[in-house]
């Protein structure tokens, strides 16, 4: 008999710190069945299989993170921005390894729901970077090199890759510092461009 006060929502909560702690490819209906104290059938009542939980993982995930990157950057902008998105970005990778995983990749354009939400984070991105003067498809490539740059740092620490014993967070804002003097003297050669234009 399901548990009382199963629902799709304690599913994918459930699915969720299982992705986390097992990593996706231990993620089974049997597991999550367990960790609910329920059999594996009651969960059809909620999801038509693993295929369709997964997505609901994604969804979740970009919930997840979208909040913390929108409570992180509230109220400031610039290179504060900045370095509260890449704070709460690695935050998110080091505590929901799983989730973060399933957020990686870029949402099928057939499902408008996952397309919105996906949307919605580069928007966020693009309004930080367009004190810099950056907007259309620069702006593009300015999220793309600052996902990539924290994505690449994530992964590398994940993957137990610094091994050398150095602070592994200033070699982070070490990298962030360079990073952010190079879109600050881009800004000024736009802004000479303009001028001299």
């Amino acid at each position: 008999m399901a548990r009382r006060g199963l629902d799709l929502e304690t599913v994918v909560e459930a699915a969720a710190e299982l992705a986390d702690y097992k990593g996706l490819e231990g993620l089974t209906i049997a597991q999550i069945a367990e960790k609910l104290q329920v059999r594996p059938p009651s969960l059809y009542n909620h999801i038509a299989g693993l295929p369709e939980l997964k997505r609901h993982l994604v969804l979740y995930g970009y919930r997840l993170l979208r909040a913390a990157m929108n409570e992180a950057t509230a109220g400031k902008s610039g290179d504060e921005a900045i370095f509260a998105f890449t704070s709460a970005y690695l935050t998110f990778a080091r505590q929901r390894p799983g989730l973060y995983e399933l957020t990686l990749g870029s949402p099928p354009r057939n499902d408008e729901e996952l397309q919105q939400l996906g949307e919605a984070l580069v928007g966020d991105l693009l309004q930080i970077f367009q004190e810099y003067g950056f907007a259309g498809e620069e702006g593009i490539h300015a999220v793309r090199g600052l996902r990539s740059l924290v994505h690449g740092f994530a992964s590398i620490e994940q993957k137990g890759g610094f091994g050398i014993p150095i602070e592994v967070d200033a070699s982070l804002k070490f990298m962030m510092d360079i990073y952010l003097a190079g879109i600050s003297q881009r800004k000024s050669e736009m802004k000479n461009d303009k001028q001299n234009g």
